[in-house]
């Protein structure tokens, strides 16, 4: 079973992402946080337990409280015990955001909302 933390304020892209995962089939423990201050707080919490770590975060960028690029910037800091996949998922198309992106490491990709049932295997294979 694959663990993902989905950081996303947007209910309707929860939503339709919990729709997306049970419809392709494959065996998810979704954790979801609406904002990344939340997610930050439980990743620090569980930092050096790998059993307790997601597998993937799927983040988006404009969230109250704090948003995608801060909790980038902060978790940059936090030393986790694996190695996690993450994804910025927005809805965004800002040329700057999708470049400034390219240059963080920990992103594995960024992706424009929705995600596809495709798109999702292929993360969640990888």
């Amino acid at each position: 079973m694959k663990r993902v933390f989905l950081i996303d304020d947007d209910e309707v892209f929860v939503f339709l992402t919990k729709k997306v995962i049970e419809r392709s089939g494959v065996d998810v423990e979704l954790t979801v946080f609406s904002n990344g201050q939340e997610a930050m707080e439980h990743i620090k919490g569980i930092a050096g337990d790998e059993s307790k770590l997601p597998d993937v975060i799927l983040l988006d960028l404009n969230m109250p409280v704090m948003d995608g690029w801060d909790f980038l910037s902060t978790y940059q800091e936090v030393e986790v015990a694996k190695s996690i996949a993450l994804y910025i998922v927005t809805s965004s198309i800002s040329p700057y955001e999708v470049e400034r992106a390219k240059h963080i490491k920990e992103v594995k990709e960024f992706i424009v909302k929705p995600i596809a049932k495709e798109k999702f295997i292929e993360i969640i294979a990888h």
